[in-house]
Protein backbone atom coordinates (compact mmCIF):
# COMPACT_ATOMS: atom_id res chain seq x y z
CA UNK A 1 0.00 0.00 0.00
CA UNK A 2 2.38 2.40 1.22
CA UNK A 3 4.43 1.96 -2.06
CA UNK A 4 1.37 2.66 -4.26
CA UNK A 5 0.96 5.65 -2.43
CA UNK A 6 4.45 6.16 -3.28
CA UNK A 7 4.22 5.53 -7.05
CA UNK A 8 1.31 8.02 -6.80
CA UNK A 9 3.20 10.99 -5.37
CA UNK A 10 5.72 10.45 -7.85
CA UNK A 11 3.46 10.58 -10.86
CA UNK A 12 1.53 13.48 -9.23
CA UNK A 13 5.19 15.23 -9.07
CA UNK A 14 6.27 14.52 -12.46
CA UNK A 15 2.57 15.70 -13.74
CA UNK A 16 3.25 18.79 -12.24
CA UNK A 17 6.71 19.06 -13.11
CA UNK A 18 5.94 18.73 -16.65
CA UNK A 19 2.56 21.08 -16.08
CA UNK A 20 5.11 23.84 -14.84
CA UNK A 21 7.34 23.44 -17.05
CA UNK A 22 5.23 23.76 -19.76
CA UNK A 23 4.00 26.62 -18.49
CA UNK A 24 7.02 28.53 -17.88
CA UNK A 25 7.63 27.66 -21.79
CA UNK A 26 4.32 28.99 -23.13
CA UNK A 27 5.38 32.36 -21.17
CA UNK A 28 8.53 32.53 -22.58
CA UNK A 29 7.24 31.84 -26.15
CA UNK A 30 4.02 33.96 -25.70
CA UNK A 31 4.93 36.74 -23.56
CA UNK A 32 8.59 37.07 -22.05
CA UNK A 33 10.49 36.75 -25.81
CA UNK A 34 8.27 39.26 -27.85
CA UNK A 35 8.52 41.67 -24.24
CA UNK A 36 12.12 41.44 -25.29
CA UNK A 37 12.32 41.24 -28.91
CA UNK A 38 10.07 44.48 -28.80
CA UNK A 39 12.04 46.13 -26.09
CA UNK A 40 15.06 46.09 -27.96
CA UNK A 41 13.64 47.76 -30.80
CA UNK A 42 11.99 50.73 -28.69
CA UNK A 43 15.56 51.31 -27.41
CA UNK A 44 16.39 52.49 -31.05
CA UNK A 45 13.34 54.90 -31.24
CA UNK A 46 10.66 52.36 -32.94
CA UNK A 47 7.44 52.28 -31.70
CA UNK A 48 4.34 50.56 -33.40
CA UNK A 49 0.67 49.65 -32.23
CA UNK A 50 0.50 48.06 -29.06
CA UNK A 51 -0.31 43.94 -29.19
CA UNK A 52 -3.08 42.18 -27.44
CA UNK A 53 -2.25 39.36 -25.45
CA UNK A 54 -1.94 36.17 -27.63
CA UNK A 55 -3.43 38.11 -30.94
CA UNK A 56 -1.18 41.07 -31.56
CA UNK A 57 -2.72 43.59 -33.47
CA UNK A 58 -4.63 41.05 -35.42
CA UNK A 59 -7.89 42.03 -33.94
CA UNK A 60 -7.12 45.77 -34.54
CA UNK A 61 -6.28 45.00 -38.37
CA UNK A 62 -9.27 43.27 -39.24
CA UNK A 63 -11.42 45.98 -37.85
CA UNK A 64 -9.54 48.16 -39.82
CA UNK A 65 -10.27 46.50 -42.92
CA UNK A 66 -13.98 45.79 -42.11
CA UNK A 67 -14.01 49.96 -41.09
CA UNK A 68 -12.60 50.29 -44.69
CA UNK A 69 -14.57 48.12 -47.15
CA UNK A 70 -17.41 49.55 -45.67
CA UNK A 71 -16.49 53.48 -45.72
CA UNK A 72 -14.69 53.27 -49.17
CA UNK A 73 -15.77 50.22 -51.30
CA UNK A 74 -18.62 52.14 -53.18
CA UNK A 75 -16.43 54.96 -54.02
CA UNK A 76 -13.49 52.87 -54.95
CA UNK A 77 -15.93 50.99 -57.20
CA UNK A 78 -16.78 53.54 -58.91
CA UNK A 79 -13.35 55.71 -59.77
CA UNK A 80 -10.86 53.59 -60.49
CA UNK A 81 -7.85 54.91 -58.49
CA UNK A 82 -4.78 52.21 -57.79
CA UNK A 83 -3.52 52.88 -54.51
CA UNK A 84 -3.47 49.46 -53.59
CA UNK A 85 -2.19 49.94 -50.16
CA UNK A 86 -5.06 51.41 -48.84
CA UNK A 87 -7.52 49.31 -50.38
CA UNK A 88 -5.55 46.09 -48.73
CA UNK A 89 -3.48 47.56 -46.26
CA UNK A 90 -5.28 49.83 -44.96
CA UNK A 91 -3.79 49.46 -40.74
CA UNK A 92 -0.16 49.90 -42.75
CA UNK A 93 -1.28 52.89 -44.24
CA UNK A 94 -2.38 54.56 -40.90
CA UNK A 95 0.30 53.14 -38.66
CA UNK A 96 3.15 55.06 -41.10
CA UNK A 97 0.97 58.37 -41.10
CA UNK A 98 1.42 57.77 -37.13
CA UNK A 99 5.17 55.97 -36.99
CA UNK A 100 7.22 56.36 -39.62
CA UNK A 101 8.08 54.01 -42.55
CA UNK A 102 9.77 51.95 -39.99
CA UNK A 103 7.61 50.47 -37.34
CA UNK A 104 6.74 47.52 -35.25
CA UNK A 105 3.30 44.80 -35.04
CA UNK A 106 2.80 41.44 -34.01
CA UNK A 107 0.78 38.92 -35.81
CA UNK A 108 -0.24 36.58 -32.85
CA UNK A 109 3.31 35.74 -30.71
CA UNK A 110 5.16 36.65 -34.28
CA UNK A 111 6.97 39.99 -33.92
CA UNK A 112 6.97 41.71 -37.39
CA UNK A 113 9.29 44.76 -38.63
CA UNK A 114 7.81 46.81 -41.39
CA UNK A 115 10.81 48.30 -43.55
CA UNK A 116 10.10 50.60 -46.20
CA UNK A 117 12.69 53.35 -46.54
CA UNK A 118 14.65 52.37 -49.64
CA UNK A 119 18.07 52.99 -48.80
CA UNK A 120 17.20 49.85 -46.20
CA UNK A 121 15.46 48.13 -48.68
CA UNK A 122 18.74 48.12 -51.28
CA UNK A 123 20.66 47.03 -48.30
CA UNK A 124 18.17 43.87 -47.58
CA UNK A 125 17.69 43.11 -51.43
CA UNK A 126 21.52 42.89 -51.68
CA UNK A 127 21.97 40.93 -48.63
CA UNK A 128 23.32 37.41 -49.53
CA UNK A 129 23.60 36.18 -45.87
CA UNK A 130 22.11 32.92 -45.34
CA UNK A 131 21.04 34.70 -41.50
CA UNK A 132 18.00 36.27 -43.14
CA UNK A 133 15.92 33.93 -44.85
CA UNK A 134 12.39 32.78 -45.50
CA UNK A 135 9.98 33.20 -42.01
CA UNK A 136 9.14 29.94 -40.35
CA UNK A 137 6.14 31.50 -39.63
CA UNK A 138 5.47 31.53 -43.60
CA UNK A 139 6.06 27.92 -43.59
CA UNK A 140 3.46 27.31 -41.08
CA UNK A 141 1.15 29.28 -42.49
CA UNK A 142 1.07 28.32 -45.96
CA UNK A 143 3.57 25.45 -46.23
CA UNK A 144 0.71 23.44 -47.47
CA UNK A 145 0.66 25.54 -50.58
CA UNK A 146 4.17 26.84 -51.17
CA UNK A 147 5.86 24.23 -48.92
CA UNK A 148 8.41 25.17 -46.04
CA UNK A 149 10.88 21.87 -46.20
CA UNK A 150 14.03 22.17 -45.59
CA UNK A 151 14.16 25.96 -46.95
CA UNK A 152 13.58 27.77 -43.48
CA UNK A 153 15.53 24.87 -41.11
CA UNK A 154 19.27 24.99 -43.29
CA UNK A 155 20.33 27.87 -44.55
CA UNK A 156 23.20 25.62 -46.47
CA UNK A 157 20.63 23.40 -48.25
CA UNK A 158 18.58 26.14 -48.91
CA UNK A 159 21.76 27.63 -50.72
CA UNK A 160 22.10 24.35 -52.78
CA UNK A 161 18.61 24.55 -53.64
CA UNK A 162 19.09 27.78 -55.26
CA UNK A 163 22.39 26.65 -56.95
CA UNK A 164 20.79 23.25 -58.47
CA UNK A 165 17.82 25.37 -59.49
CA UNK A 166 19.20 28.35 -61.21
CA UNK A 167 17.03 30.40 -63.27
CA UNK A 168 19.32 30.09 -66.45
CA UNK A 169 18.49 25.89 -66.47
CA UNK A 170 14.88 27.62 -67.16
CA UNK A 171 15.97 29.23 -69.82
CA UNK A 172 15.99 26.75 -72.94
CA UNK A 173 13.04 25.17 -71.39
CA UNK A 174 10.81 28.45 -71.46
CA UNK A 175 12.14 28.41 -75.68
CA UNK A 176 10.54 25.14 -75.60
CA UNK A 177 7.05 26.03 -73.83
CA UNK A 178 6.69 28.68 -76.04
CA UNK A 179 4.23 27.01 -77.83
CA UNK A 180 2.32 25.80 -75.22
CA UNK A 181 1.51 29.21 -74.47
CA UNK A 182 0.69 30.36 -77.96
CA UNK A 183 -1.53 27.74 -78.52
CA UNK A 184 -3.59 27.71 -75.28
CA UNK A 185 -3.74 31.65 -75.49
CA UNK A 186 -5.03 30.94 -79.04
CA UNK A 187 -7.41 28.37 -77.69
CA UNK A 188 -9.34 31.40 -75.89
CA UNK A 189 -8.89 33.68 -78.69
CA UNK A 190 -10.95 31.13 -80.72
CA UNK A 191 -13.76 30.89 -78.14
CA UNK A 192 -14.30 34.90 -77.86
CA UNK A 193 -13.87 35.19 -81.51
CA UNK A 194 -16.85 32.91 -81.29
CA UNK A 195 -18.43 35.11 -78.33
CA UNK A 196 -17.53 38.58 -80.75
CA UNK A 197 -19.68 36.90 -84.00
CA UNK A 198 -22.27 39.51 -84.64
CA UNK A 199 -20.80 42.27 -82.57
CA UNK A 200 -19.47 43.18 -79.44
CA UNK A 201 -19.31 40.62 -76.42
CA UNK A 202 -19.17 41.12 -72.63
CA UNK A 203 -17.18 38.50 -71.32
CA UNK A 204 -15.81 38.08 -67.50
CA UNK A 205 -12.35 37.28 -67.97
CA UNK A 206 -10.90 35.82 -65.24
CA UNK A 207 -11.55 32.49 -65.66
CA UNK A 208 -10.04 32.62 -69.42
CA UNK A 209 -6.98 33.56 -68.04
CA UNK A 210 -6.69 31.19 -65.03
CA UNK A 211 -7.59 28.40 -68.30
CA UNK A 212 -4.35 29.65 -70.15
CA UNK A 213 -2.41 29.88 -67.35
CA UNK A 214 -3.55 26.68 -66.08
CA UNK A 215 -3.52 24.52 -69.04
CA UNK A 216 0.51 26.01 -70.03
CA UNK A 217 1.34 25.63 -66.17
CA UNK A 218 0.10 21.90 -66.18
CA UNK A 219 1.83 20.76 -69.67
CA UNK A 220 4.94 22.75 -69.12
CA UNK A 221 5.51 20.71 -65.33
CA UNK A 222 4.36 17.66 -66.16
CA UNK A 223 4.03 16.68 -69.61
CA UNK A 224 2.97 13.53 -70.46
CA UNK A 225 1.57 13.42 -67.19
CA UNK A 226 -1.00 15.91 -68.09
CA UNK A 227 -4.30 14.68 -66.32
CA UNK A 228 -2.70 13.59 -63.26
CA UNK A 229 -1.14 17.05 -63.37
CA UNK A 230 -4.28 19.09 -63.93
CA UNK A 231 -5.69 16.90 -61.04
CA UNK A 232 -2.63 18.41 -59.13
CA UNK A 233 -2.65 21.66 -59.68
CA UNK A 234 -6.89 21.81 -59.08
CA UNK A 235 -6.96 20.28 -55.79
CA UNK A 236 -3.64 23.21 -55.09
CA UNK A 237 -6.59 25.66 -56.30
CA UNK A 238 -8.68 24.53 -53.42
CA UNK A 239 -6.30 24.96 -50.95
CA UNK A 240 -5.23 28.10 -51.60
CA UNK A 241 -9.52 29.23 -51.42
CA UNK A 242 -9.11 27.58 -47.64
CA UNK A 243 -5.94 29.36 -46.86
CA UNK A 244 -6.32 32.64 -48.35
CA UNK A 245 -9.48 33.08 -45.53
CA UNK A 246 -7.00 32.20 -42.40
CA UNK A 247 -3.76 34.02 -43.95
CA UNK A 248 -4.38 37.32 -40.87
CA UNK A 249 -4.40 34.56 -38.23
CA UNK A 250 -0.50 32.92 -38.97
CA UNK A 251 0.64 33.80 -35.73
CA UNK A 252 -2.60 33.20 -32.75
CA UNK A 253 -0.78 30.23 -31.23
CA UNK A 254 -1.76 26.51 -31.70
CA UNK A 255 -4.65 27.61 -34.59
CA UNK A 256 -2.76 25.87 -36.93
CA UNK A 257 -3.28 22.60 -35.28
CA UNK A 258 -6.81 22.27 -33.86
CA UNK A 259 -8.73 20.04 -35.64
CA UNK A 260 -11.33 22.70 -37.07
CA UNK A 261 -13.48 21.54 -39.80
CA UNK A 262 -10.83 24.40 -42.40
CA UNK A 263 -8.19 22.71 -40.96
CA UNK A 264 -9.08 18.81 -41.45
CA UNK A 265 -9.74 19.89 -44.65
CA UNK A 266 -6.37 21.63 -45.04
CA UNK A 267 -4.81 18.45 -44.11
CA UNK A 268 -6.54 16.34 -45.97
CA UNK A 269 -5.68 18.36 -49.66
CA UNK A 270 -1.98 18.37 -48.15
CA UNK A 271 -1.81 14.79 -48.03
CA UNK A 272 -3.62 14.09 -51.11
CA UNK A 273 -1.58 16.61 -53.71
CA UNK A 274 1.99 15.22 -51.59
CA UNK A 275 0.42 11.36 -52.43
CA UNK A 276 -0.31 12.79 -56.30
CA UNK A 277 3.08 14.65 -57.36
CA UNK A 278 5.02 11.56 -55.41
CA UNK A 279 3.08 9.08 -57.72
CA UNK A 280 3.72 10.97 -60.84
CA UNK A 281 7.59 11.32 -59.95
CA UNK A 282 7.59 7.54 -59.24
CA UNK A 283 6.12 6.83 -62.97
CA UNK A 284 8.54 9.37 -64.47
CA UNK A 285 11.65 7.74 -62.56
CA UNK A 286 10.70 4.60 -63.86
CA UNK A 287 10.10 6.45 -67.91
CA UNK A 288 13.48 7.98 -67.11
CA UNK A 289 12.55 10.51 -69.67
CA UNK A 290 10.87 14.17 -70.13
CA UNK A 291 11.35 17.48 -71.30
CA UNK A 292 9.21 19.25 -68.75
CA UNK A 293 9.92 21.32 -65.83
CA UNK A 294 9.27 18.41 -63.38
CA UNK A 295 12.25 16.17 -65.32
CA UNK A 296 14.80 19.36 -64.50
CA UNK A 297 13.76 19.45 -60.45
CA UNK A 298 14.55 15.63 -60.56
CA UNK A 299 17.55 15.76 -62.72
CA UNK A 300 18.45 18.78 -60.28
CA UNK A 301 17.82 17.27 -57.31
CA UNK A 302 19.43 13.74 -58.70
CA UNK A 303 23.42 14.79 -57.38
CA UNK A 304 22.48 16.59 -54.11
CA UNK A 305 23.00 15.23 -50.98
CA UNK A 306 19.39 15.56 -49.36
CA UNK A 307 18.13 12.36 -47.70
CA UNK A 308 15.16 10.33 -49.49
CA UNK A 309 12.57 12.68 -47.17
CA UNK A 310 14.44 15.85 -47.72
CA UNK A 311 14.60 14.71 -51.85
CA UNK A 312 10.79 14.21 -51.59
CA UNK A 313 10.06 17.39 -50.03
CA UNK A 314 12.45 19.48 -52.37
CA UNK A 315 10.53 18.25 -55.11
CA UNK A 316 6.54 18.50 -53.77
CA UNK A 317 7.58 21.98 -52.64
CA UNK A 318 8.75 22.93 -55.82
CA UNK A 319 5.79 21.76 -57.63
CA UNK A 320 3.85 23.92 -55.50
CA UNK A 321 5.87 26.73 -56.37
CA UNK A 322 5.75 26.62 -60.03
CA UNK A 323 1.63 26.10 -59.41
CA UNK A 324 1.82 29.64 -57.45
CA UNK A 325 4.66 31.16 -59.70
CA UNK A 326 3.48 29.92 -63.08
CA UNK A 327 -0.71 30.07 -62.84
CA UNK A 328 -1.76 32.29 -60.38
CA UNK A 329 0.32 35.04 -60.39
CA UNK A 330 0.69 34.93 -64.17
CA UNK A 331 -2.90 35.03 -64.68
CA UNK A 332 -3.94 37.30 -62.29
CA UNK A 333 -1.08 39.83 -64.06
CA UNK A 334 -2.94 39.24 -67.42
CA UNK A 335 -6.02 40.15 -65.80
CA UNK A 336 -4.97 43.59 -64.26
CA UNK A 337 -2.30 44.38 -67.67
CA UNK A 338 -5.94 43.69 -69.70
CA UNK A 339 -7.78 45.91 -67.63
CA UNK A 340 -5.42 48.64 -67.68
CA UNK A 341 -4.96 48.46 -71.23
CA UNK A 342 -8.90 48.54 -71.75
CA UNK A 343 -8.95 51.83 -69.33
CA UNK A 344 -6.38 53.67 -71.86
CA UNK A 345 -7.15 53.39 -75.58
CA UNK A 346 -4.23 55.10 -76.45
CA UNK A 347 -1.65 52.74 -74.77
CA UNK A 348 -4.11 49.56 -76.58
CA UNK A 349 -3.61 51.59 -79.70
CA UNK A 350 0.41 51.46 -79.22
CA UNK A 351 0.29 48.08 -78.11
CA UNK A 352 -1.28 46.68 -80.57
CA UNK A 353 0.16 48.44 -83.57
CA UNK A 354 3.77 47.40 -82.51
CA UNK A 355 2.61 44.07 -82.34
CA UNK A 356 1.20 43.54 -85.66
CA UNK A 357 4.81 45.28 -86.76
CA UNK A 358 6.61 42.96 -85.20
CA UNK A 359 4.61 39.78 -85.97
CA UNK A 360 3.58 40.41 -89.41
CA UNK A 361 0.70 37.99 -89.12
CA UNK A 362 2.68 35.39 -88.08
CA UNK A 363 2.71 33.47 -84.23
CA UNK A 364 4.97 35.56 -81.85
CA UNK A 365 8.65 33.78 -81.37
CA UNK A 366 11.29 34.84 -78.87
CA UNK A 367 13.05 37.21 -81.25
CA UNK A 368 9.66 38.93 -81.94
CA UNK A 369 9.05 39.42 -78.07
CA UNK A 370 12.46 40.73 -77.55
CA UNK A 371 11.49 43.80 -79.96
CA UNK A 372 8.25 44.37 -78.43
CA UNK A 373 9.44 47.66 -76.28
CA UNK A 374 5.87 48.93 -75.49
CA UNK A 375 4.72 46.05 -74.76
CA UNK A 376 7.02 45.42 -72.10
CA UNK A 377 6.66 48.82 -70.73
CA UNK A 378 3.59 48.26 -69.96
CA UNK A 379 3.52 45.14 -68.61
CA UNK A 380 5.87 46.94 -66.08
CA UNK A 381 3.82 49.56 -65.29
CA UNK A 382 1.06 46.86 -64.70
CA UNK A 383 3.34 45.12 -62.55
CA UNK A 384 4.17 48.10 -60.67
CA UNK A 385 0.32 48.80 -60.15
CA UNK A 386 -0.49 45.59 -59.10
CA UNK A 387 2.28 43.14 -58.16
CA UNK A 388 1.27 39.50 -57.69
CA UNK A 389 2.67 39.34 -54.22
CA UNK A 390 2.13 42.74 -51.91
CA UNK A 391 4.95 41.75 -50.05
CA UNK A 392 8.57 40.26 -49.40
CA UNK A 393 8.66 38.76 -46.12
CA UNK A 394 12.17 37.93 -44.72
CA UNK A 395 13.39 36.28 -40.57
CA UNK A 396 16.64 37.49 -39.03
CA UNK A 397 17.83 34.23 -38.17
CA UNK A 398 20.44 35.65 -36.53
CA UNK A 399 21.21 39.41 -35.30
CA UNK A 400 21.31 41.30 -38.04
CA UNK A 401 21.93 45.29 -39.22
CA UNK A 402 20.12 47.25 -41.78
CA UNK A 403 20.89 51.24 -42.18
CA UNK A 404 21.21 52.15 -38.34
CA UNK A 405 18.67 49.68 -37.20
CA UNK A 406 19.96 46.45 -35.42
CA UNK A 407 17.04 43.97 -36.07
CA UNK A 408 17.09 40.91 -33.59
CA UNK A 409 16.94 37.29 -34.01
CA UNK A 410 13.24 35.87 -34.87
CA UNK A 411 11.73 39.86 -35.90
CA UNK A 412 10.11 39.58 -39.30
CA UNK A 413 11.00 41.55 -41.71
CA UNK A 414 7.77 42.66 -44.45
CA UNK A 415 8.63 45.06 -47.09
CA UNK A 416 5.43 46.36 -49.03
CA UNK A 417 5.65 46.52 -52.75
CA UNK A 418 2.39 48.08 -53.07
CA UNK A 419 3.84 50.92 -51.41
CA UNK A 420 7.13 50.90 -52.44
CA UNK A 421 5.80 50.50 -56.12
CA UNK A 422 3.59 53.87 -55.35
CA UNK A 423 5.43 56.27 -53.42
CA UNK A 424 6.01 59.49 -54.94
CA UNK A 425 9.43 60.06 -53.50
CA UNK A 426 10.32 57.07 -55.35
CA UNK A 427 8.28 57.32 -58.83
CA UNK A 428 7.59 61.02 -58.45
CA UNK A 429 4.19 62.83 -58.57
CA UNK A 430 2.20 60.46 -60.94
CA UNK A 431 3.03 57.25 -58.77
CA UNK A 432 -0.11 56.15 -58.36
CA UNK A 433 -0.95 56.80 -62.05
CA UNK A 434 -0.96 54.52 -65.15
CA UNK A 435 2.29 55.81 -67.28
CA UNK A 436 4.10 52.89 -69.28
CA UNK A 437 6.39 55.86 -70.46
CA UNK A 438 8.68 55.83 -67.31
CA UNK A 439 9.76 52.95 -68.39
CA UNK A 440 10.88 53.85 -71.55
CA UNK A 441 14.56 53.16 -70.79
CA UNK A 442 14.08 50.21 -68.31
CA UNK A 443 13.39 49.40 -64.82
CA UNK A 444 16.49 51.47 -64.32
CA UNK A 445 15.65 54.80 -65.77
CA UNK A 446 12.16 54.36 -64.65
CA UNK A 447 12.44 55.44 -61.07
CA UNK A 448 15.02 57.19 -58.33
CA UNK A 449 15.61 53.76 -56.83
CA UNK A 450 15.47 51.14 -59.27
CA UNK A 451 15.73 48.21 -56.61
CA UNK A 452 12.92 50.01 -55.34
CA UNK A 453 10.67 48.06 -57.98
CA UNK A 454 10.37 44.29 -57.52
CA UNK A 455 7.15 42.08 -58.64
CA UNK A 456 9.23 39.17 -58.58
CA UNK A 457 10.56 39.74 -55.33
CA UNK A 458 15.11 40.76 -55.26
CA UNK A 459 18.31 40.00 -54.80
CA UNK A 460 19.58 35.97 -54.90
CA UNK A 461 16.18 35.03 -53.05
CA UNK A 462 14.30 36.31 -56.95
CA UNK A 463 11.31 33.93 -58.40
CA UNK A 464 12.71 31.28 -60.39
CA UNK A 465 10.30 31.94 -62.61
CA UNK A 466 10.53 35.72 -63.89
CA UNK A 467 11.43 35.12 -66.84
CA UNK A 468 8.66 32.38 -67.79
CA UNK A 469 5.92 34.20 -66.29
CA UNK A 470 6.97 37.59 -68.29
CA UNK A 471 7.18 35.62 -71.69
CA UNK A 472 3.60 33.98 -70.63
CA UNK A 473 2.30 37.52 -70.43
CA UNK A 474 3.90 38.89 -73.39
CA UNK A 475 2.23 36.17 -75.48
CA UNK A 476 -0.99 36.14 -73.72
CA UNK A 477 -1.18 39.58 -74.27
CA UNK A 478 -0.03 40.38 -77.91
CA UNK A 479 -1.76 37.29 -79.22
CA UNK A 480 -5.16 38.84 -77.43
CA UNK A 481 -4.44 42.70 -78.56
CA UNK A 482 -3.74 41.55 -81.99
CA UNK A 483 -7.29 39.97 -82.49
CA UNK A 484 -9.49 42.20 -80.36
CA UNK A 485 -10.44 45.85 -79.48
CA UNK A 486 -12.10 45.64 -76.17
CA UNK A 487 -12.66 48.67 -73.13
CA UNK A 488 -13.94 48.35 -69.67
CA UNK A 489 -17.41 46.52 -69.38
CA UNK A 490 -20.49 48.83 -67.12
CA UNK A 491 -20.36 45.60 -65.14
CA UNK A 492 -16.67 46.33 -63.78
CA UNK A 493 -16.56 47.27 -60.32
CA UNK A 494 -12.53 48.25 -59.37
CA UNK A 495 -11.96 46.63 -56.32
CA UNK A 496 -8.37 45.29 -55.54
CA UNK A 497 -8.25 42.41 -52.66
CA UNK A 498 -5.63 40.16 -51.06
CA UNK A 499 -6.10 36.28 -51.28
CA UNK A 500 -2.79 34.86 -51.44
CA UNK A 501 -2.27 37.41 -54.40
CA UNK A 502 -3.28 41.12 -55.95
CA UNK A 503 -6.72 40.01 -57.10
CA UNK A 504 -9.60 41.65 -58.21
CA UNK A 505 -13.00 40.91 -55.72
CA UNK A 506 -15.11 41.00 -58.74
CA UNK A 507 -13.23 40.06 -61.59
CA UNK A 508 -13.02 41.88 -64.83
CA UNK A 509 -15.56 42.30 -67.31
CA UNK A 510 -14.30 43.48 -70.78
CA UNK A 511 -16.44 44.62 -74.23
CA UNK A 512 -14.78 42.74 -76.70
CA UNK A 513 -14.61 42.96 -80.58
CA UNK A 514 -12.94 41.30 -83.16
CA UNK A 515 -10.79 42.60 -85.28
Amino acid sequence: MELLLLLVKIIITIALLGLVTTLMKMCETLILKPKRLRAMLRKQGIRGPPPSFLIGNIAEMKKKMESSASKDQQKREQAITHNCSSAIFPYFDEWRKSYGKTFMFSLGNIQMLHMSDPEVVREISICKSLDIGKPSFEGKAVDPLLGQGILTSNGAKWAHQRKILAPELFVEKIKGMMKIMVESSMTVVNLWRIECEGGVADVHIDEYMKTISGDVITRACFGSNYSQGKEIFSKLDALQVLLSKSLIKIGIPALRYLPTKGNREVWRLEKEIRALILKVVKERKEEASGNDLLHTILEAVTDSDFSQDETDQFIVDNCKSIYFAGYETTSGSATWALMLLASNPEWQARVRAEVLQVCGGQMPDADMLRKMKVLTMVIHESLRLYPPAPLVSREALKDLKFGDIQVPKGFNVWTLLVTLHQDPDIWGPDAKEFNPERFANGVTGACKFPHAYMPFGFGSRKCLGQNFAMVELKIIIALIVSNFSFSLSPKYRHSPELTLVIAPKHGVNLLIKSL
